[in-house]
């Protein structure tokens, strides 16, 4: 069982860098990659296209479904290295990991968005000129996360932008701190039960 769920490990590991790989060939779309590429799609594209499916990992023109179709892939690949390592494996354990990831790709995003509003609020206080195609992608993000923080902070006040601004990177630094601590004990607590 030791060398199987190594084995399995190692493939999930490798199938995660091809993953990784194919997904940074896609930054450079118009280059032309030939057959190594195309063999690439090949192996990877019915996976990550699974994914593609569900809506709901679409926010604005950002596409997260590569990120949680390789957090799935990291939880398989945890749960195999655990049994390789200890030969079993309980549900605490698996629930601890699920979080776990879950709390990665939260938190990236989570992140993501905090250097999103940062950059938008470094521009809006150094007075850039913001019309360049950059910049409209900065706004294009940002504007979904600064209407639903402000909402949920302001309701149906009226908030000059900067106020906006600050009151969501507030919000969104205080979110990730204290969801990473209540991810913390909570992972701690799942790995610990004896089931």
């Amino acid at each position: 069982m030791h060398t199987l769920m190594t084995v399995l490990a190692g493939a999930a590991s490798l199938y995660m860098i091809l993953i990784f790989i194919r997904i940074m060939l896609t930054w450079f779309s118009g280059a032309d990659h030939g057959r190594p590429a195309e063999l690439l799609c090949n192996i990877t594209d019915p996976y990550l296209k699974w994914f593609r499916r569900f809506s709901i990992l679409r926010v604005a023109a950002l596409d997260l479904s590569p990120i949680v179709a390789l957090a799935i892939l990291s939880v398989v690949n945890n749960i195999f290295m655990t049994l390789a390592r200890h030969g079993s494996i309980t549900v605490g354990s698996i629930l601890g990991l699920l979080l776990s990831v879950v709390w990665s790709a939260a938190s990236f995003l989570l992140g993501f968005f905090l250097i999103i509003l940062v950059l938008r609020l470094i521009a809006y206080l150094t007075r850039r000129n913001v019309y360049g195609s950059f910049w409209r992608i900065i706004d294009t993000l940002a504007r979904p996360i600064l209407f639903r923080i402000n909402r949920i902070i302001f309701g149906q006040r009226l908030v000059r932008y900067q106020t906006g601004l600050f009151a969501s990177i507030g919000a969104l630094i205080a979110l990730r701190v204290g969801l990473g601590f209540l991810v913390h004990i909570g992972t701690g607590f799942l790995t610990r039960l004896p089931v």
